[in-house]
């Protein structure tokens, strides 16, 4: 009798140690997911529309420094505004499924295709001076990219 109490105790102390151990690792799955941070719909509303506007500046800008440079009238300049005008198409695809889906993790796909192109833009940026303004107007798109990218547990542009 003793030995089978003994046995029991045993088995169960495993198990117990088994199921803590098993705990921290879905707990920090849970914090690493967009659900686990407790935004709202209405807060990452706001973000995706800071997102839009800052866009839509930067893009103008983008285009007038492209037409002042070295670029102009160069293949790699049409290049770079086409990845201009992508940035503001996925922006616009992310806009459409935002407000047509219930909870905003399911647009998790179209905010990663954002962070993409913005990335590219980003190295464009990193290699060429494009002016002040419009340096200083893609620092601020790229923090409220970066913003975005928490939101949804994405990485975000260096």
């Amino acid at each position: 009798m003793r030995n089978k109490l003994s046995k029991i105790f045993v088995t169960l102390a495993v198990l117990s140690l088994t199921v803590l151990s098993l705990a921290p690792g879905v707990d920090a799955q849970r914090r690493h997911s967009p659900r686990a941070r407790g935004y709202t719909k209405a807060y990452v509303d706001a973000v995706i529309r800071r997102v839009e506007n800052r866009s839509d500046e930067f893009v103008r800008l983008f285009d007038k420094a492209l037409d002042r440079s070295g670029l102009d009238g160069t293949r790699r300049e049409d290049n770079l505004n086409d990845q201009a005008k992508r940035l503001e198409n996925t922006l616009d695809d992310l806009r459409r499924e935002f407000d047509r889906k219930e909870s905003y993790v399911e647009t998790r796909p179209e905010v990663n295709r954002t962070l993409g192109i913005a990335a590219d833009i980003n190295k464009a940026m990193r290699k060429r001076r494009m002016g002040g303004e419009t340096e200083r107007q893609w620092a601020l798109l790229r923090a409220e990219l970066n913003t975005l990218a928490s939101v949804y547990g994405l990485s975000g542009i260096r």
